[in-house]
């Protein structure tokens, strides 16, 4: 069978595929094209590839699509192809080296040889330019042509850098293209300027600017061409106006109007421009002989050894810039109409191709693939999707704007109508725009007129199959910015990996099994363009986290059955099939939970199916990999013990299902790995029940957040032997998720293919003041108006008294009972609990819980724009509402928050002034947009019509009554215009109506995620959430914030460390949080260690340097930063650029007092016996593919037994440390230097920045708390302050942990005001109630930093109310159970002292509602 391939492939093999399991290639048969493969597994597809992914490679390795020679047997199950495995050897993400690319000539006498050296971004140039040199050596017998090329990747690697600037030494011509990443262009820069004079010609293709500008051809030189008086200036100039700013657009259009700009340049000028642009064209032709005349010309006209010799060279071939490409098709195609006829005229067309309803699905091609020959992963594309009966239209451009295609030829050309039924880009790029910038508006509009599902799918570009295969990351960062992020800013789905690059020739090849993957999947997404509603069947996932009966139905912030209930009404009036949906909300809890006291682990819930083993892995073809981590099936999980079990309920074409968890939240054992293990077999049977017997034509997981995303697997671009991908199946996921949480569902769109869906978080409101609180604040007012009576003592005490009732004397320092102080004395302690009730009276909470469907009124948008106001946003000339008012009064607003946070009582004073002002006018302004059952109505247009009567503005009604009457009208005018907007926004609805368009297969805006106070354009939600540009941050706003928190933090710590500034902080990094703040947290850490980020020509931050100590005015802090497993997988570039930030630091030259870093990194170099450059990692996260500390699931499911184990845990788990000397390797276990790094913080940090988000609302802030962690590592064991920033309004504080979680627990755990408004939400609210005092406790845990009264308060609150503890227990006995479980927890690990009494209550409790839920009558 060797001699059968070797013969085919000689006589004309193409697109050469490889999979885990099959190797082949498409072969020409004269009309036809056929697929030739053979299975080259040694047993079962998945066991084999599960067990150990790094061995586990495609077997044919580096070989290519021609000249492979494999080792096949007779017999295909034992078949192989024997490779030499590629080693990570230096880190990086690739081994190749460029001497594959090297040929050199036979020399011979008197023969000029001339040298090209070349570096591209892409290989899809190798092979054409190779055969072009090929062909030049045989048939030029004046020339000769020796050649090598680099990748810009290889770059990285010292030999290969090296290498590369020896050859420039002897080269004559140096070729660019594509050089956009920012470190490397510099290294190309650095290299070519020393060789520049020398060079014969140097032919620079769109690239960096400062790369672009070595560009010389005899007189010409780039640097022409930004002349403001050169003819061909002002016609780039006027071309990229027309084109918005794209280079290769305006380079197009300028070469096809070279003859009318020649005649304004001198002879030699004009000849020298002339082949420069030629150049680009012959370079953008890309076939072989279009480079071979490339090089022809360039040489004969430059070279000095060729000098009067007579080269010829022909005319550049030209092929279309835009049009339709089919690897049958006779030609080009620049008319859909053509096309088409030539489609439906194929002889070789099967039947199903033959139906006119077949599906349709467009394609979007690389022009360079197709002009270099490199395009073998196109055709199995298209040959996949019509073996499968989907007609194709494959478009292209030469330019990197594909919106213009997608106009001209996916559309009917007499209907005008969408010929495609769903769009995949096999490119990697936005839509608009390539590498350098990106038009996303444009690329956005060009897809909504579309309407059809927009898929992106990935060709390797930095890495080998082999390589990437190997890798645990995954896809290489610079392609994750570059092909995976950027694309999702346009409303791409589902970065699929689908060819992979050839090591030795460059060029690509078709990943078999991910081509199928993807087709599948982009034809499932079209088929719910043309299935009928009522034929259409939905899998509707909901989660239940802790595993708990009392729990189903979890998600942040949604009431999740409400909101289903809401969906389903709204689909079976739109024509889908909900038959037997029961009548309310609360009769659908009961039919799927059945009975809601029933434990979880038990058969109770409603069983949906029954799986026996044998089909279980029929059905499931990885089954055998997880019997590893779980054993046998059918296991305990999800068991009766002879089958797994589906749990839901199904109605009509709807199931409503529970997704199981991850199963080991129970087990010690398990949470300490520090990688995650498979998911078990009922999690597999799920996924296997929804697509293969219930036969889902899409799913809808339903709130944030399920598991499926985070099962292991690569963290980006994934193979078919990771579990997310082989879990989702070929499933169209659609995924309701919070918007404030855009870093989450990122992880879900990119790991579990999801159309992320935005939903509101609940409408927030002012905390307010309850019992103590507001006795309080009504004696401060009576002291206000009597202080200068006889009586101002005698309520300063009554102020004093009631302020240690209320457990405030650990916010404010109080003077002892008794104690004489002066009138200005008084004055100032009164400030400062009135600032602290302020504190906790205005802050915001969320109430209650958000049902789909259902937007909030304006009135209670009030308190989100009374906040949106405060901000100022001086990139669009909007000034904060507070700032403007104290403007009227002759104060600048930073100033009143600095002396009100002193406890200046004037200025407390003045500052709730500005607030109740702010807060009315707002409201006023809110009045006139609504109707009387409080919707908003028309806010521009009535608000309009109120000023067209002439009446005054709403805000200047009130503030022409108060003393901020000379405010500023232009700034309120810009505010309130904004406001407006903002509010129209906030009560528009659009989640229901975006999830019905992705269920008909129609394409869903795309929107940022995150906070819609400091974005406002996270609204509506409805929208595909997506995240940002990593490559963008931090801003330069985000920088200066940062500044005045560390600031902040800093002098914070030296107040409470005897003048001493902190050594070392260990702190966290959250993906939202940088999302939500364009990397405040991350400008952060740069700023502690004296660094700041330095954004390229681009405006992308890929650099840094370090500020002088003279400028920054103390010494440089040490840090050791933890990033989130979210963080890592999202800004993988940006713990590059901390790591190589720090190591920057530690080797400056600098006196050990003022540079903490390098302090510890020599000492910690001397102990560990490793270099002071390895000592100073300190950048740490989970392993690869891996998610948290597991601490949070220990506390939430009591499976610790210490202290020391939960530490255990941490450590072992977020040890794992990035190298930006070796960013291949991924992340590699550092738990020596990780520890040894702790013992020395003397201070932890994490930042709050949204409002939304507490500590004590999710138990991600606790799970990443090392406070006793580093207590138990320090030498000293000196427990480290430990801080939380608080970046939630425009006053930002740094507060302690303690301060926070007392803050945290007045304003919302006992505060009426929020649990009301949960208990309001009923089931899902109770569970809500318990899980704020879960999480209190894991702050106990991991900082001791709670309150005893914390505890005690609750119980009150809870517990002690007959009434409040009836009701608990019969809205959701199970989360009852699990909160009176907590608070005897708390007791028995030592974080509540209580009375005896209180105990033996909560024993008695426990025991009656055990009885109750198991059913046992004790009466």
């Amino acid at each position: 069978m060797a001699a059968a391939v070797a013969s085919t492939v000689a006589a004309g093999a193409s697109a050469c595929f490889f999979s885990a399991t099959q190797v082949g290639f498409w072969q020409n048969a004269g009309a036809h094209r056929f697929r030739v493969s053979w299975d080259v597994s040694s047993g079962s597809t998945h066991e084999g590839l599960r067990s150990n992914e790094a061995d586990r490679v495609y077997r044919q390795g580096n070989n290519s699509s021609v000249g492979f020679s494999p080792a096949v047997s007779n017999s295909p199950r034992k078949s192989s192809l024997k490779v030499s495995s590629a080693v990570l050897g230096n880190g990086l993400f690739t081994q190749t080296k460029p001497d594959i690319r090297r040929i050199i000539p036979e020399t011979r006498h008197g023969i000029p040889v001339v040298k090209l050296v070349y570096v591209v971004l892409e290989a899809q140039y190798q092979a054409s330019l190779s055969a072009a040199v090929r062909s030049i050596n045989k048939s030029k017998k004046d020339v000769r042509f020796e050649i090598v090329g680099y990748l810009v990747e290889e770059l990285r690697d010292t030999d290969n850098y090296a290498m590369f600037c020896k050859d420039l030494e002897d080269a004559n011509i140096f070729i660019g293209s594509l050089i956009f990443v920012e470190e490397l262009a510099q290294k190309v820069k650095i290299a070519l300027e020393k060789e520049r004079d020398r060079l014969d010609a140097v032919l620079v293709f769109p690239s960096m600017p400062e790369v672009m500008r070595l560009n010389k051809l005899g007189t010409f030189a780039m640097s022409q061409l930004g002349q403001s008086k050169s003819a061909i200036a002002q016609l780039i100039r006027r071309k990229r106006k027309e084109e918005g700013g794209r280079f290769e657009e305006t380079m197009l259009k300028l070469v096809r109007t070279i003859p009318k700009v020649l005649k304004y340049l001198p002879t030699d000028k004009a000849q020298d421009a002339t082949r420069f642009l030629m150049s680009l064209q012959y370079w953008l032709g890309g076939s072989p002989d279009n480079l071979e005349n490339l090089l022809v010309m360039i040489s004969s006209s430059y070279v000095p050894s060729l000098k009067g010799k007579k080269l010829e060279f022909g005319e550049p071939v030209v092929f279309l810039d835009t049009g339709i490409w089919h690897p049958l098709a006779p030609q080009m195609f620049d008319d859909v109409k053509e096309y088409l006829n030539w489609y439906g005229a194929r002889r070789d067309a099967n039947d199903k191709l033959k139906n006119p309803n077949a599906p349709v699905v467009g394609l979007i091609l690389q022009r360079s693939h197709i002009v270099t020959g490199d395009d073998g992963h196109y055709v199995a594309v298209v040959m996949e999707l019509e073996a499968r009966g989907t007609k194709v239209v494959p478009i292209f451009a030469g330019g990197l704007d594909f919106s213009m295609p997608v106009e001209r030829f996916l559309y009917d050309p007499i209907t005008r109508k969408p010929l495609v039924q769903s769009v995949v880009s096999l490119t990697g790029f936005a839509l608009v725009g390539g590498p350098a910038t990106q038009d996303h508006p444009r690329a956005v509009r060009a897809l909504q007129k579309l309407d059809v599902p927009y898929i992106v799918a990935l060709p390797l570009v930095f890495q080998t199959t082999e390589e990437w295969l190997k890798s645990t990351l995954g896809l290489h960062p610079i392609q994750v910015a570059l092909q995976v992020a950027l694309p999702e800013l346009d409303g791409g789905l589902e970065p699929i990996v689908f060819s992979g690059r050839d090591s030795r020739t460059g060029k690509s090849h078709a990943l078999h099994k991910r081509v199928e993957q993807l087709c599948t999947r982009a034809i499932n997404w079209a088929d719910l363009k043309r299935k009928s509603k009522a034929e259409k069947k939905l899998a509707v996932t909901v989660f239940s986290f802790p595993p708990d009966k009392g729990n189903v139905g979890t998600a942040a912030y949604l009431n999740v059955f409400s909101s289903i209930h809401s969906v389903l009404k709204e689909l079976r009036s739109d024509g889908y099939n909900v038959n037997g949906l029961p009548e309310n909300a609360e009769a659908l809890i009961e039919e799927i939970i059945q009975d809601k006291e029933a434990k979880f682990s038990s058969p109770n819930l409603n069983i949906a199916y029954k799986m026996n083993v044998r089909e279980y892995e029929h059905l499931t073809s990885y089954s055998k990999a997880l019997e590893e981590s779980w054993g046998k099936p059918p296991g305990n999980l999800n068991s009766d013990g002879q089958n797994l079990l589906i749990f839901g309920k199904q109605y009509g074409n709807i199931f409503i299902g529970v997704q199981p968890t991850f199963g080991y939240e129970g087990d010690p054992m398990r949470l300490l790995f520090a990688k995650s293990a498979s998911p078990h077999h009922g999690f597999a049977a799920y996924y296997a029940f929804v697509e293969k017997i219930f036969g889902a034509d899409a799913v809808l997981h339903f709130g944030t957040h399920g598991s499926l995303e985070f099962m292991p697997g690569k963290q980006v671009g994934m193979s078919d032997a990771c579990y997310p991908d082989s879990l989702i199946g070929h499933i169209p996921n659609i995924y309701y998720y919070a918007a404030n949480n855009p870093s989450e569902a990122t992880i879900a769109k990119r790991r579990s293919y999801a159309n992320t869906i935005s939903y509101l978080t609940p409408p927030a409101e002012n905390a307010g003041l309850y019992k103590g609180l507001k006795q309080l604040s009504e004696l401060i007012s009576s002291y206000q108006s009597l202080k200068d009576s006889g009586r101002g003592p005698q309520i300063v005490a009554s102020i004093i008294s009631t302020a240690r009732q209320c457990n405030l004397d650990k916010d404010v320092s109080l003077p002892d009972e008794g104690a004489h102080l002066t009138s200005e004395e008084r004055d100032l302690v009164v400030g400062k609990i009135y600032g602290k009730i302020m504190e906790i009276e205005s802050r915001l909470l969320p109430c209650g819980l958000h049902v789909i469907g259902e937007p909030p009124s304006a009135m209670e948008a009030v308190a989100t724009l009374v906040n949106i106001a405060a901000l100022d946003r001086p990139e669009e000339g909007i000034f904060g509402l507070p700032g403007i008012l104290a403007e009227a009064i002759g104060r600048e607003i930073e100033e009143i928050y600095r002396s009100s946070d002193r406890g200046v009582l004037d200025d407390v004073e003045l500052l709730k002034n500005i607030n109740d002002t702010c807060r009315e006018t707002i409201s006023a302004f809110v009045s006139k947009t609504t109707n009387k059952k409080g919707q908003v109505v028309d806010v521009i247009e009535k608000l309009g019509a109120l000023f067209m009567l002439g009446r005054k503005d709403p805000w200047q009604e009130i503030l022409s009554k108060s003393k901020f009457r000379n405010a500023d009208q232009e700034k309120l005018k810009t505010l309130f215009d904004f406001l407006a907007e903002c509010l129209r926004l906030i009560v528009a609805d659009n989640e229901l109506g975006s999830l019905k368009q992705a269920l008909e297969g129609k394409y869903v805006e795309p929107g940022p995620g995150g906070d819609p106070i400091r974005n406002p354009k996270v609204l509506p939600t409805g929208k595909n959430i997506h995240s940002l540009d990593p490559q963008s941050i931090p801003t330069m706003a985000a920088l200066q914030s940062a500044k005045i928190v560390v600031d902040r933090l800093l002098e914070r710590q030296k107040l409470e460390n005897d003048g001493k500034y902190p050594e070392t902080i260990a702190l966290v990094l959250w993906g939202t949080d940088n999302i939500k703040t364009y990397g405040e947290s991350l400008a952060q850490v740069l700023w502690m260690l004296g660094v700041k980020p330095v954004p390229d020509a681009l405006g992308r931050v890929n650099k840094i340097e370090p500020v002088p100590l003279e400028e920054l005015g103390r010494p440089r802090i040490d840090v050791v930063v933890n990033c989130s497993g979210v963080f890592r997988d999202l800004f993988i570039n940006q713990m590059n650029l901390l790591d190589r930030a720090v190591k920057l630091v530690s080797e400056l030259d600098e006196p050990l007092e003022l540079n903490y870093v390098r302090k510890h990194a020599i000492e910690q170099a001397a102990s560990l016996n490793i270099s002071i450059r390895e000592a100073a990692t300190r950048i740490y996260s989970n392993a690869s593919g891996s998610y948290s500390s597991n601490v949070n699931l220990a506390v939430e499911n009591s499976s610790w037994n210490d202290e020391k184990q939960l530490q255990d845990m941490y450590v072992t788990r977020k040890s794992f440390a990035f190298n930006s000397d070796t960013p291949g390797a991924g992340m590699s276990e550092r738990r020596d230097i990780f520890e040894a790094a702790l013992a020395t913080a003397d201070a932890t940090f994490q930042n709050l920045d949204s409002s939304e988000i507490s500590l004590t609302d999710v138990s991600h802030y606790f799970d990443s708390d090392p406070t006793k962690l580093v207590e138990n590592l320090r030498s000293d064991k000196k427990k480290p302050n430990a801080y939380i920033a608080d970046t939630t309004t425009a006053n930002a504080q740094v507060r302690t942990l303690g301060e926070t979680v007392r803050l945290d627990a007045r304003t919302k755990l006992l505060n009426p005001k929020w649990y009301e408004g949960m208990m309001s939400s009923g089931y899902e609210g109770v569970r809500e109630i318990e899980k704020r005092l879960t999480n209190t406790m894991g702050w106990s845990a991991t900082s001791g930093q709670v309150d005893n009264w914390v505890y005690e308060e609750a119980n009150s609150t809870f517990i002690e109310d007959e009434a409040m503890q009836k009701r608990l227990l019969e809205t959701n006995p199970n989360s009852f159970r699990k909160l009176v479980a907590t608070f005897l927890e708390a007791n028995g690990r030592g974080y509540w002292e209580t009375s005896e009494e209180n105990l033996e209550k909560l024993r008695q409790l426990y025991a009656e509602v055990e009885d109750r839920i198991e059913g046992v009558d004790r009466n």
